[in-house]
Formats: C-alpha cells, structure tokens, sequence
C-alpha cells in the first residue's frame, strides 16, 4: 500500500488514489492525525499496514453529524476507535472538573474538537450508520475502563465501555500483537461475535459454558450496590496483569451477559519492539494542519526517543501496571541509535535529544529473572514497602546507550526527563551511572517524584518512605558538589491523596518550608479510571488491606490542602489561614521564621484602629487573667501550707482548722473588693 505524501489516507480521494475502492480498516481518533511512534493510532495503523492492511484515518469527526463517519465508507473488516493518546475527560477537565481552554493534541491546540466519552460517543456514532460492522476499541480511554469502574467526572459506577459504546471487542493494552491476531481472525472469516480466543481482548458473551481456570468477580449490580465488592474485585483485577500467571476474569452483569477479561498479551521481545519502532513514520503531524499552526503535542516528543515500556515501580495512583503491566520490554541499542541518527538530521534539531526514557527512564531490565519465566508476583510489589530481595540493581545497559547517543556527531547534550526511580537508583552500589546523569544529562534540574513526606501517605501511594527520599537529595548533593554543578530538584508533590488529612498537608508544608522550596504547579489528587488510588477515593477502603482510608472529597478541604502546598502565594492567603485554624496550627501564623504567614495587614485606618484597640483590650484582659492566675495559685499555696501546718498540729495535739472556710471566706473579700 503506497501512500500518498508518506501518511495514511483521510479521504475517499486519496483512498481511489491508491488504487483502492474498500478499506481493511477505518480508525477513528479523537487526536488531531499525527504520525509518530509516541502516537498510539501511528503504531497500531502502521503495524497493521506493515501485515498487509489498509488502514484509513477519521480524525475528530463531528459527532454531531453522522456523515462525519462514513467519509471513507464501510471498512471491509472493522472500524478501530481510540479517544487518542489521553482519556478523553482528562484531557478537558483539571481536576476541579473546570474544562480546560486548550487541547495539545489538536491542531493549533483549539479545545472542544473531541465529545466527553468520546470511545463511547465515536462508537455510538458508526452504529447509527454501520449497525453490523464490527467495532474494535483501543487506546488508554477504553483500556482503562474496559471493567466496570468510577467514573470520578459524573461521580457514578459505570459499567464496562464495551457495552455503553455498543463495540464489540475492546484491545486492551499497547495492543501490538492482539491487534495483528484480530485482524487475521476477521480477514479468515471468523465473525467478531467468535473472537473469544485472543489474549490482550475484552468481549461479552452470555455463554461462558466454554470457560475454564477463570475468576468469578463480583457482578456489576452487587458492586454498584456495595463498594466494599468493588474494592474486592479490583484488587482481583490488580493481581492478574501478568500473561504467565494472570486468568481469566469474568464480570456478570443483568439479562445474563458477561463481560469477559481474556489474559494479557505477551510482552514484545527487543526484537518485536525494534521493529515496531522501525515502521515507516513520517515522525510528523498531517500537513493539512500546517495552516493551523501544527499540533503542540509534537514539540516537545519529536526530539525525544522511547527505550523501554512498563513499570515495576507500582505506584497507586498511575495506571501503568493495569495498561503496560508490570514487566519491562526494551528496545535494543542500535534501533534506539538509528532512531537518533533521523533525529539529527531534521531540520529543526538543535543538538539537543529532549530525553531517552519511557514509564520510567532507569528501568531497562526486568525486576528479577524470575519473572520470565513465572510471571510478576501477585501479592507482592518489586520496590514496595521494601525492595525485594530478588530485586536486580544494575543501571550499566543504561548507561551505555547514553554514552552512545551523546558521542552521536552534531549531538550536544542528551537530557533524561522521563521519571527516574530514585529509590531504585539509590540501591545501586556501583555510583557511576549517578554521576553521569548528574555531570551529563540534567538540564539544570532534575525532576522527581517523591509525591508527599508524610510515610501514613506514601504507604497509601505505593512510595518509599519519606528517609528514602532524603538519602536521594543528601547523595545528589554530594554528586553535584564534587562536579562542580548548581543543579536542583525539582520534587513532584501531590496534595489530597487518600490518606492525606489537613495534619499531612500542613507537615508538607512546613517541609517545603525548611527547604526553602516553593513549588510553581501542584498536582491535587485525580482520581482516574483503573488505579488502586482512586478505588479508595471512591469506596473510602485501601484494596490491599480491606481497611478503611481517610479521602479528602470536599473541594474546598481539597483547595485547601492544595493552597498550603504553595502557601507563599498570596493568594492561597485565606485558604491558608483556614486550613491552619482548621489543622488547629495558629501557632505557624505568626512572625517567627517558622511561621507559614504572617497576621494580615490591615491599610484602613478606621479598620486598623479597631484591630489596635481590640489588640489593648485583649492585652488588659491577658494581664487581668495572670493577676488572678496569681492569686489563684496564691490560694493555693497557702492552703497546702494550711494543710502542712495543719498535718504539724495535730502532730502536736492541736486542733485543725477549718481550711474550706477559710478559703470561701477571703474569695468573698477579694469579690468583695472589686465589685467596689
């Protein structure tokens, strides 16, 4: 299949220009069309293509037109849908659920190109036109909801995507090899209602009479009725994510239907990786968005290169484990390096590669041998609470492509941006791969992500305690001295994370504090489909333990957490001052250079005037108060010296006087006194 100008047809016209009247497959993304590996639909479309399909591109129909899906007509085989490289409610929303005014996966970075939901709505929309050609979902949005699931947008318990989008098949995953077997299943004349084989799939069914060593979870009505049964059928879930050692799972759902998880997809070899990367991208956006301004997403991957997948770090509030997995593929050296060699000869390349990484930059091995051959432990995690003893250290493969790329002729600097595991490069006893990354591949800073400092926190992130963290800094340091470098980190933080109350945001604060750090972004907790943090956001129990976790879901507990977290900002000034009341911590408002703020100023005279002769009152009243503290404790005094000189006479056969009324009697006469 010749292409015409390098990309994937988006025509009818350029579909006849290829000599072709019917397409294999029509994918329809919810992305502006760009053609680069850092792209899923790029990926899966040139995979296909590479097998002998035709594939064409639908990018961001109108959902509101139904002619706006069937620009390139029937598929002969299926219509693929993907909401893009993002979940399509992440990317319009923050977190405060305000929609966002931009969108760096469409032309010219213009928002409200793509529908809310939008595997569901595209999916509804080729039914409207195509009610039986089958519908393949994929990408991160139905990936990650291919179960049932918290919807955090709408606040409800959805069920599968595959039913609401009316699709038939989902590809979960990175979808490589599943999609490939999908195809061929389809163009051997097996109906998608039959696909009930492929590993890396989701299909429903109400005959699961054929099934054997599956997991039952709990159906979807029980669970919306109980969350406690989400809680327990997640962490299910979280256990089988690996095809060696993973099963079958099963969610029933009313009317007898069964939505049905197959196992996971093998992980790619080097080899499948290397070629999956060596497909023909034109490693650029679609030239009919030139006029646009491009699409923003581009600059910052187009210098950058991808050398491994997955992430054994297990962080609860990241999806990498139930998307990726947990075992680690890598491509090998020479495609990375011939990869770079096209880089450099773009003509806008600087001499600057923006980062070689993936998940996370310093993983490039398994976690342990092990696991090829048994599978990901299901009850336990590689770095969490403590790294395993079967934890393999080694940062040497790393290194050495690093080397290579930065020896590249007309190559300045080589950046490593991706996440870098501190606590993993921390056990590292060989310090030469630290060493190089501090004297050759920080861009003035290195950002990392020990997320909070308070341990009852991190436990519920999945992170290493907060003295991890700080050996990290104290070694950096240590390296950026000894080179000669001012280099600084930059940490990542996140407020509200379930188990964070005001108590934990107010000790993040008080570090950042004694760091002197104050960070310009935030992240306040988003609660995303398919984490294990958002599982206890939304049933307020900790899967692992079935314990109950504090979570904070008042908003304006949540912007006050947030606030404290950059409590320099004026004006996070009155969130501050509350959440201090409220954490019962006046003690840091003040004028002591521990204090967090200070009293607020007051520039109206009258106003001031009132706060000066409200200050005096409260003065007189406090002195008022330790005149009769004193005379309080005076009376005190001498009535233990009455009962000691009491006790002494009846020694001495003396009687003993009433001490009581004594007492009574002199608190009458100093009231007595005042009240003249």
């Amino acid at each position: 299949m010749s292409l015409v100008n390098g990309f994937l047809p988006v025509s009818m016209e350029e579909v006849k220009e290829l000599g072709l009247t019917q397409l294999d497959f029509v994918y329809v993304t919810g992305d502006a069309y760009v053609d680069h590996p850092s792209f899923g639909n790029a990926i899966i479309t040139r995979v296909l293509q590479s097998h002998g399909y035709s594939v064409g591109i639908i990018s961001q129909p109108d959902w509101k037109d139904n002619n706006s899906i069937t620009v390139l007509g029937e598929p002969r085989l299926a219509f693929l849908v993907s909401s893009g490289n993002m979940d399509s409610m992440v990317n319009h929303y923050y977190v405060s659920k305000k929609r966002r005014d931009s969108d760096a996966y469409t032309a010219g970075g213009v928002s409200g190109k793509r529908p809310d939901h939008a595997t569901v709505v595209y999916g509804n929309l080729i039914r409207k036109s195509y009610r039986t050609t089958p519908i393949i979902l994929g990408g991160i949005e139905a990936s990650l909801r291919r179960m049932a699931h918290y919807d955090y947008w709408s606040d409800s318990f959805k069920r599968s995507i595959l039913l609401d989008s009316q699709a038939d098949l989902i590809s979960y995953g990175m979808g490589e090899k599943s999609i490939v077997e999908i195809a061929d299943a389809l163009n051997s004349g097996i109906s998608v209602k039959d696909l009930s084989f492929i590993a890396g799939t989701v299909y429903k069914t109400k005959d699961i009479s054929g099934l054997y060593d599956y997991e039952l979870l709990p159906s979807y009505s029980a669970m919306a009725e109980d969350k406690t049964l989400y809680a327990k059928s997640f962490q299910i879930q979280h256990n089988n994510t690996d095809p060696i050692n993973g099963k079958t799972l099963v969610e029933p759902y009313p009317n007898g239907v069964y939505i049905v998880q197959n196992i996971p997809q093998p992980p790619l070899t080097m080899q499948e990786m290397d070629d999956v990367y060596a497909l023909p991208y034109t490693r650029t956006y679609h030239p009919s968005y030139e006029k646009m301004g491009g699409v923003p997403a581009i600059a910052e991957i187009k210098f950058s290169l991808i050398s491994n997948r997955g992430c054994f770090g297990g962080c609860n509030f990241c999806a990498l484990t139930f998307h990726q997995g947990r075992t680690i593929q890598v491509r090998s050296h020479e495609s990375i390096i011939k990869e770079a060699e096209q880089i450099i000869q773009d003509k806008d390349f600087k001499g600057y590669i923006h980062d070689v990484g993936g998940p996370t930059a310093n993983f490039r091995q398994p976690s342990c041998q092990r696991q090829l051959t048994a599978g990901v432990c299901k009850h336990r995690q590689c770095l969490f609470p403590k790294p395993c003893p079967n934890l393999e250290i080694d940062h040497s493969d790393y290194l050495a492509l690093l080397r290579k790329l930065r020896s590249l002729p007309r190559v300045k600097k080589v950046f490593v941006r991706s996440g870098i595991r501190f606590d993993y490069l921390l056990l590292d006893k060989d310090n030469t791969f630290f060493r190089e990354l501090v004297e050759h591949h920080i861009s003035g800073q290195l950002k990392v992500a020990p997320e909070h400092i308070c341990d009852a926190v991190l436990s519920k992130m999945g992170k290493p305690e907060n003295a991890v963290y700080e050996a990290f800094t104290k070694k950096y340091r240590h390296f950026n001295e000894k080179l000669g470098k001012n280099q600084f980190l930059v940490p990542y933080l996140m407020s509200s994370h379930p188990g964070s109350t005001l108590k934990e945001a107010v000790a993040l604060a008080e570090y950042l504090r004694d760091i002197g750090y104050m960070p310009e972004q935030v992240q306040d907790f988003y609660p995303t489909p398919s984490t294990m943090s958002t599982v206890m956001y939304y049933t307020g129990i900790d899967p692992a333990n079935m314990k109950p976790v504090y979570v904070c879901k008042n908003p304006h507990e949540k912007a006050m957490q947030r606030a404290l977290i950059q409590y320099r900002n004026p004006k996070n000034y009155d969130l501050v001052y509350e959440a201090l009341i409220a954490a019962h911590r006046e003690d840091l408002i003040g004028f002591d250079k521990k204090c967090l703020i200070k009293p607020r100023k007051i520039t109206d005279r009258s106003t001031k005037e009132k706060v000066i002769q409200q200050g005096k009152r409260k003065a007189k009243d406090s002195m008022q108060n330790n005149k009769n503290n004193i005379k309080q404790n005076n009376i005190k005094n001498k009535a233990k010296n009455n009962v000691h000189h009491s006790a002494q006479n009846s020694k001495n056969g003396k009687k003993q006087p009433n001490i009581n009324n004594n007492r009574k009697n002199k608190i009458k006469n100093n009231a007595h006194k005042k009240s003249k």
